[in-house]
């Protein structure tokens, strides 16, 4: 972790352009007296970043994140329509200015299973996030939902979209690395720097093996390289560039 503090502190100085961290064992910082469930938040509080998100991306594929790092007990409370709107403003604001599109449109999946079908199945969809999708639609950001997450990825629907917003971990990650495990890339937007990672942990099970595979690091280097050189870019010339 000491090596991630000094990486951050290069990049505020403007010494390096960005950073990429390698997978990290969360047990082990605990146990190192880390309080912090990950690299993401670690590095988005030393940058005193207070809206972020994780957002997962390969190729066209961009999904983020209501909810981190937390138990899945602890998701419900999460899932508000001040937190659902909060991240739906960070998404729009990085699918623009790093990925270069210009009117982002985001699918926002919903809680519940079938997206609580009329509240049969829970009303946080009618409560939280049908609101929260109100309310980013009268500040002019394109949020279509909630859709089930299940037939979402299954039917590929959300190749109709620039980004999506799920409300957990799992939810998202799931079917993202189901889809696209060999090239994708961990890229935490809402950050003052650059930062991002390959999609996959550890592996201590195949370590010394010869069998990891270097694809997600390779295109998290890659997608690293090309934010830098677009946010440099719009800093040089005071416009936006694609």
């Amino acid at each position: 972790m000491r090596a991630v503090e000094v990486a951050v502190d290069l990049c505020r100085e403007g010494l390096v352009d960005g950073m990429v961290t390698a997978p990290i064992n969360k047990e082990a910082i605990w146990l190192g007296g880390y309080r912090t469930p990950g690299h993401t938040e670690f590095i988005a509080q030393r940058v005193g970043a207070d809206q972020h998100l994780m957002m997962m991306v390969a190729d066209e594929l961009r999904v983020g994140l209501v909810t981190g790092h937390v138990p899945l007990a602890d998701v419900p409370a999460g899932i508000t329509q001040k937190s659902v709107l909060q991240r739906l403003r960070v998404i729009d604001a990085g699918l623009r200015a790093d990925f270069a599109v210009e009117r982002p449109r985001i699918a926002v999946l919903g809680l519940n299973p079938h997206a609580g079908d009329g509240g049969v199945l829970g009303r946080e969809e009618i409560d939280h996030i049908l609101p929260a999708i109100k309310g980013a639609l009268d500040e002019g950001i394109l949020a279509f939902g909630p859709f089930p997450s299940d037939g979402f990825f299954a039917t590929g629907e959300y190749k109709h979209y620039d980004g999506v917003l799920a409300m957990y971990h799992d939810q998202g990650l799931a079917p993202f690395k189901a889809l696209t495990f060999e090239g994708g890339v961990n890229c935490t937007i809402g950050l003052p720097i650059v930062r991002t990672s390959p999609d996959h942990g550890t592996a201590y099970a195949i370590a010394g093996q010869n069998k990891a595979r270097p694809g997600s690091m390779r295109a998290a280097l890659f997608l690293a390289a090309r934010i830098a050189r677009r946010r440099k870019q719009k800093d040089e010339s005071g416009l936006d560039v694609a």
